[in-house]
Formats: structure tokens, C-alpha cells, sequence
């Protein structure tokens, strides 16, 4: 038995060594072309960074036509580590723009759609900084399929998300509505606090929208959502700029905690 486990360890081992070896002999063979387009400087006017962009953009799109090797997660990984150091660009992406963060997860969500954090920096970046809601929603919807209520843990978050987008971005209540139900529908698979209470908020949000479908309690509960994902402070001013001119009311607690009121009158 441990002679056996041995040699699927060794198989395991051999498999990612040459796993790591094709990816690298691929990109190797495209960088001269990929780095044509590429002049980095610390004075690197707009056009430098418009090349940049072509360049990375050939990278992302090389990425989706490599042979995985049954590694795949270790592609959504790599994917969303250069979107990393992409949206992080801030000189970059101010000389240019975020055209190219729906790309990085439509790598990401080929390759790993369980990859459930990935999912929330996709509806900012792709959305709020990018203008593509109709591609975070495609997006979504892409990876909803192959996820179920427990696959991956707490994916109903995944729902929320998309229903976010539809409403506040596309106008779309009827599918916001359907999208909150079933975030619901799977958090009530959930006994975690956490769980039941997102529960409750979703289908409270999916039944203001089906009794008004202008609601502007569920436009404040879906931009609060936005408020609590926010991992930057330009998305946080959004949200709450959006949430007072909707009536609702944004406070810290004492123990800094953000608390959202919603508009007296819906």
C-alpha cells in the first residue's frame, strides 16, 4: 500500500513537472513576439501602455489554448495573479483602461469556475471600472453552470452577485429577481448564521422587486452588497453616494462596522 501511494505520488509529481514544462516551452516561444510589443519605462507615455495592453492581451489569449494537463486550477490561479498586478496598475490602467478584465476571467472561469472569490472582483472590475456589466453577467452565468448550492462552499454568494449586476446596472428586475430567489433558495441549504441571514435578505430582496420592480429598498440592499465587497475606496463612494440619493442612510458603528438603513418610503 505505501509502495503503491509512493508511485502515485511520483506519478502525481511527474505529471505537474511536465504540466509547468509545456505551459513554460508554449509562453517561451511567444515571448519575442509578446515583448515586440511591450517598452516599459518610468515615462512611459499612453501609446507604450496601449501596446502593453495588446501584448497582455495576447498572453490572455494564449492562455485559454494552452493544454492544461489536468491542471487547471493552476491556470485560473496564474490568471488571476496577472489580474492582479493588472488592475494594480494604477499609472497603467490611468494611461489606458480596465478593457481587459473580463478577459483575465474569462481565462479564470474556463479553467476553475469554483474559483468563488474570483467572482467578486469580477462585478467591480469588469462593471464598475471597466463598463462591461453585460460581460460580468455572461460571465457569471458561464460559471453558474457548472456550480450547484454546495459546489463550492457558499457559491450562493455567486447569485447575489449576478442579481446585483442585472439590477443596478442592466435595468433587468425580472432577472435580478429570479437570480436573488435562488441565491436564497441555495443559502437556505445553510445552517451558519451567516447563511440564514443572507437567506433572509435575499428573498426579501427578490419580493420587494416582484411587489415594486423599481424598488428602491432592493436597489439600497443590492448596493450595500456592493458597499461590503468594495476593495477600494472609489467603489466605496460610488456605493454610497448611490445609496443616499436612493433615501437610505450609511453609518460606522462603534466598532467600525458599516450600517445601512434603507429609504423610509419604497
Amino acid at each position: 500500500m505505501v509502495a503503491l501511494s509512493r508511485q502515485n505520488l511520483n506519478q502525481s509529481i511527474c505529471a505537474l513537472i511536465v504540466a509547468l514544462l509545456g505551459i513554460t516551452a508554449v509562453i517561451a516561444f511567444q515571448m519575442p513576439q509578446l515583448n515586440s510589443l511591450v517598452k516599459k519605462s518610468a515615462t512611459a507615455s499612453a501609446e507604450d501602455f496601449k501596446k502593453d495592453l495588446e501584448s497582455e492581451r495576447l498572453q490572455l489569449e494564449l492562455m485559454q489554448k494552452l493544454p492544461s494537463f489536468g491542471f487547471d486550477n493552476m491556470i485560473g490561479n496564474w490568471a488571476f495573479i496577472k489580474f492582479a498586478q493588472y488592475f494594480g496598475d494604477e499609472t497603467a490602467r490611468d494611461k489606458s483602461d480596465y478593457s481587459l478584465s473580463p478577459e483575465y476571467f474569462k481565462v479564470i472561469i474556463n479553467q476553475d469556475p469554483y474559483f468563488i472569490d474570483a467572482y467578486r472582483f469580477l462585478s467591480s472590475s469588469t462593471t464598475l471600472y471597466a463598463g462591461m456589466p453585460e460581460r460580468t453577467v455572461a460571465l457569471m452565468q458561464q460559471g453558474l453552470k457548472s456550480l450547484a448550492p454546495k459546489i463550492p462552499n457558499k457559491s450562493y454568494y455567486i447569485w447575489r452577485y449576478k442579481g446585483t449586476d442585472e439590477l443596478l446596472f442592466l435595468g433587468d428586475s425580472q432577472a435580478a429577481k429570479q437570480s436573488f430567489e435562488t441565491a436564497g433558495k441555495w443559502a437556505d441549504t445553510y445552517s451558519d448564521d451567516d447563511s440564514k441571514y443572507l437567506a433572509k435578505i435575499s428573498h426579501q430582496t427578490a419580493q420587494f422587486l416582484a411587489k415594486n420592480p423599481n424598488s428602491k429598498s432592493a436597489q439600497v440592499s443590492a448596493w450595500s452588497m456592493v458597499l461590503n465587497n468594495a476593495f477600494d475606496d472609489r467603489v466605496r463612494k460610488i456605493a454610497i453616494s448611490r445609496i443616499q440619493a436612493l433615501g437610505g442612510t450609511v453609518s460606522i458603528t462603534p466598532d467600525g462596522q458599516v450600517k445601512v438603513q434603507p429609504p423610509k418610503k419604497d
